[in-house]
């Protein structure tokens, strides 16, 4: 796959059902960043291909086909893309693995995702009625509520699963009869790529598939400010979704904004009682913190646990992460892959500098490996003594790093993990039912585990409260965020008002 990209280095910008180069002519180098060299070739898009791409959905919305498919037609497409992703999910699985650095499991993992949002919302469109019928009153009205496409799609997504949240908006999009352009991250666009390619080969009609790789100061700043674009839907960092919304304000376009977390992950001495429970939530603690080395919105990163078992449980972790396997994620053996860019390890290392000179305690970590090469690799970090006003606890890291803080009662542990300006995800551990539901129910986040960490249905919604974003995907939710809604009143028997005399 890495070799066919290389060979289209220029086309991968897909507009109107035909793939092109750059209107100005320019590529990036796509690294892998196991060893930092370049292994791929893209298009660098700028404003002009944003345009052309836009014009393209808006075309195939208000005059093609898609829009009109019947809804059972729209889903055996669904279907037909998941087949197609179950089919190549060892070649796109690879490619995920070597664009982002995780993992070959977790790449193959994410495809089976992937797949698996594109049939849930197949499902859903096709188990639809055709409108909820409201009673006015009268057998003389017939009133209904149904929901239609909402038009041209913006769609931006993150570094860190690259297809798994294209697929996340792709998908609803779609089965909604809307059309769209997709912005991948410059840095890990190409398994989007392949699915715009699948999309085509499973036959979706020339328009509706639009891509265009570049960065986001240009092609994203221009989707979201277009006037042709009738929804944003953006995943990635505060500061960027902010500057989304604030250019998408003047044309009062739909906005969905899903901007990361800082979760806390809440254990409870009773949770520990046991060697089973200990281990458990030892095991769980290293998943929530460090799987995809900690580039997860969802990541677990702020440790909160009762003071009495504090102690042992540090211990035990930090010599767990010590011993997690680094390397190239297509290694055997292999349980954690580089970082995405030098750029991105040395945010981390700068959180970590801060966090020691805050007065945080390191039990393990904290600086590059030795014997790597040139990869972006971090050791699995744990910082003990932390507290509420360290940057590394209020900032997201999106690194390997876990940091650590204490609680005595229920109250100050709900306290803590709600003392965030995020409300992602969060976890509760306990053997105590009661205090499971009380907390979970406290907890100012839009996912909560309790005794679990990380898993996700895609048919229950996702999103956050505070400044992690605005609506929700996966979901029936997530795809109402791709409709509007209409309310259409018949009057079957119409007469005369006589409100005006005259």
């Amino acid at each position: 796959m890495a070799g066919q990209h290389a060979r289209q280095a220029r086309q991968t910008i897909h507009a109107g059902g035909e793939w092109r180069e750059a209107a100005s002519g320019a590529t990036r180098d796509i690294l892998d960043p196991a060893d930092a060299q370049p292994f791929a070739v893209v298009a660098e898009g700028d404003e002009k291909d944003t345009d052309v791409a836009v014009a393209a959905a808006r075309q195939a919305f208000d005059r093609g086909d898609w829009p009109r498919t019947p809804v059972s037609e729209r889903a055996a497409l669904l279907y037909r893309v998941a087949d197609l992703l179950v089919r190549d999910r060892e070649r796109l699985g690879l490619l995920e693995s070597r664009d982002a650095g995780k993992t070959l499991e977790e790449g193959r993992v994410d495809i089976d995702c992937v797949a698996d949002a594109f049939r849930y919302f197949a499902g859903l469109v096709a188990a639809e009625s055709s409108g909820r019928v409201v009673d006015a009153g009268s057998p003389d009205i017939h009133s209904v509520v149904v929901h239609e496409p909402i038009g041209v799609c913006a769609l931006i997504t993150p570094w860190n699963y690259p297809l798994l949240q294209a697929s996340w908006k792709i998908a609803p999009a779609l089965a909604a009869g809307n059309t769209f352009v997709v912005k991948p991250s410059e840095i890990t666009p190409l398994t989007t790529i392949a699915l715009i390619e699948l999309l085509v080969e499973a036959g979706l009609p020339a328009g509706a598939a639009n891509i265009v790789t570049g960065p986001g100061h240009s092609v994203g700043a221009r989707l979201a400010e277009h006037p042709d674009v009738d929804l944003v839907s953006f995943t990635g960092g505060l500061a960027s979704g902010t500057k989304v919304a604030q250019a998408a304000a003047p044309s009062v376009k739909k906005v969905a904004l899903e901007l990361g977390g800082k979760n806390p992950n809440v254990v409870f001495a009773d949770a520990c009682a046991s060697e089973e429970g200990f281990d458990t939530a030892v095991d769980q603690a290293l998943n929530a913190a460090f799987i995809h080395s900690g580039q997860v919105c969802s990541a677990g990163g702020r440790l909160i646990i009762e003071e009495s078992v504090r102690e042992r449980f540090v211990a035990e972790l930090a010599l767990r992460a010590g011993r997690i396997r680094l390397g190239r994620g297509t290694d055997d053996g292999v349980e954690c892959g580089p970082l995405v860019s030098d750029q991105q390890r040395a945010k981390v290392d700068g959180y970590v500098a801060s966090a020691l000179a805050e007065g945080a305690v390191l039990r393990t970590g904290g600086k590059r490996p030795e014997g790597l090469g040139d990869g972006y690799f971090y050791e699995p970090t744990v910082l003990d003594a932390c507290h509420r006003e360290m940057k590394v606890v209020r900032e997201e890291v999106f690194g390997p790093v876990l940091t650590v803080e204490t609680f005595r009662t229920e109250d100050e542990a709900v306290a803590l993990a709600n003392d965030t300006e995020y409300g992602l995800a969060g976890a509760v551990w306990t053997t105590d039912a009661g205090r499971a539901r009380r907390v979970a129910g406290r907890l100012r986040h839009g996912t909560v585990w309790i005794n679990d960490f990380h898993p996700y249905l895609p048919q229950a919604e996702w999103g956050g409260f505070g400044k992690s974003g605005t609506g929700r995907e996966l979901g029936p939710a997530g795809l109402a965020e791709y409709r509007e809604t209409k309310h259409i009143y018949q009057n079957l028997a119409p007469r005369p008002v006589r409100w005006f005399a005259g």
